[in-house]
């Protein structure tokens, strides 16, 4: 493995099995060199293969995997990351390609698929001890098929492991290493999920509404929370920023009662496109909290040629968790120049989208959280929406 700190130059490929448009296929890449840099690495080289069907053993057809490994030679990249996921024997097969092809050469090639990035992200930023169990946990649902019935690649991975009993071989032995170390993140978590609930029913023993911040990853949601809570919350122009559940409370006083309203902020993790059901299930403890929030707030980059795509991402994956609290549709940075005369069609495509999947009375409001344009009337809804349902609860 490399070095922490060395930068690392990519290789980013895709192979396209069906009909894409154009702009999505760039933008899939132009996310994936996204998560390249936000792992402080550097893609410096590009490629698309277009085929009817994947290759069997290696995804990527041997003749243009050929040509991948000579420009990588060619550029000096050490790394080879898929857009796509793929099978545990495909990954296998082209490291085992790159293995032979870089031999004789000062350093050794290697290949992973998008969601080993994401799981190497992910790690980088779990700030908790849960995030890193449950980052565990995820890395070994993705990467056990992959080890298993694979001598070498388990040899090189595991020497420290040999084959313990009669006849037992070292795959046998990392299938129970494996097994047993999920049985005991999965006893860690529950304690966890526990302490969580606690805290649930605490909360809402003394109603305190929460509202839950979603959006898709770099949607600058983290500036909203910011403008909110006047707490500081890492705001970068990368994916995966922040990783984990932040709560923070948020008083909205009310200059007509006199009395204000408490309500609980929180932020949780990041939605990205195309996430494997394993990965959303092992953040699935994290999501609790949220999932039972009283309102959702849906954080847009009204900046982003493909809003409308990546919030259809986002409800897919809260209409799959069973997130079904009511929506608040947030078109944030309304004040820049090439958004401004876009902004009330944005709008009105954003109710005819709601309507379509039929959320129930949507709300949809444009603001700034850099200028605070709107955000008084943001916080009024807020207000409205959690003491309307505490009524009626």
């Amino acid at each position: 493995m490399w070095e922490k700190d060395k930068i690392i130059k990519v290789f980013i490929a895709e192979v396209i099995t069906n009909q894409v448009e154009k702009q999505l296929i760039l933008q899939r890449m132009e996310e994936l060199d996204q998560l390249v840099n936000t792992y402080w690495w550097l893609s410096i080289v590009k490629a698309v293969q277009q085929r009817t069907k994947p290759d069997y053993k290696t995804y990527m057809w041997s003749g243009k995997l050929e040509e991948v490994i000579q420009d990588m030679k060619l550029c000096g990249a050490e790394l080879l990351i898929f857009w796509n996921i793929l099978k545990p024997w495909q990954i296998y097969n082209v490291n085992e390609i790159l293995r032979e092809e870089s031999k004789d050469d000062d350093i050794t090639l290697q290949a992973w698929d998008r969601v080993d990035l994401i799981l190497k992200i992910f790690d980088r930023h779990a700030n908790s001890s849960e995030a890193r169990l449950q980052i565990e946990l995820a890395s070994i649902k993705h990467m056990g098929p992959r080890i298993f019935g694979m001598g070498m690649e388990l040899g090189r991975q595991w020497w420290w492991v040999w084959s313990v009993g009669s006849g037992e071989t070292n795959t046998e032995v990392m299938r129970r290493h494996l097994a047993n170390r999920k049985k005991q993140i999965d006893k860690q978590l529950k304690t966890y999920e526990q302490v969580r609930e606690n805290h649930r029913k605490a909360r809402q023993k003394k109603y305190l509404p929460t509202v839950w911040l979603v959006g898709y990853t770099n949607a600058w949601k983290s500036s909203v929370m910011n403008f909110l809570t006047n707490k500081w919350v890492l705001v970068e122009d990368k994916l995966f920023a922040t990783l984990g559940t932040d709560v923070w409370k948020l008083y909205i006083p009310n200059m007509e009662w006199g009395k204000g309203t408490e309500i609980l902020v929180n932020d949780t993790i990041w939605f990205i496109r195309d996430l494997p059901p394993g990965l959303i299930q092992a953040f699935k403890s994290t999501l609790e909290d949220s999932i039972e929030a009283d309102v959702l707030l849906h954080i847009i980059d009204a900046s982003d040629p493909l809003w409308d795509d990546k919030v259809a991402v986002v409800d897919k994956i809260l209409d799959e968790i069973w997130a079904e609290q009511e929506r608040i549709y947030i078109l944030n940075k309304c004040d820049l120049p090439d958004v401004i005369d876009t902004i009330q069609a944005k709008k009105e495509q954003l109710i005819l989208y709601c309507e379509k999947m039929e959320y129930k009375e949507p709300i949809v409001l444009h603001v700034s959280a850099v200028s605070g344009i709107w955000m008084d009337q943001l916080k009024e809804i807020m207000v409205s929406k959690t003491t309307y349902r505490k009524k009626n609860s």
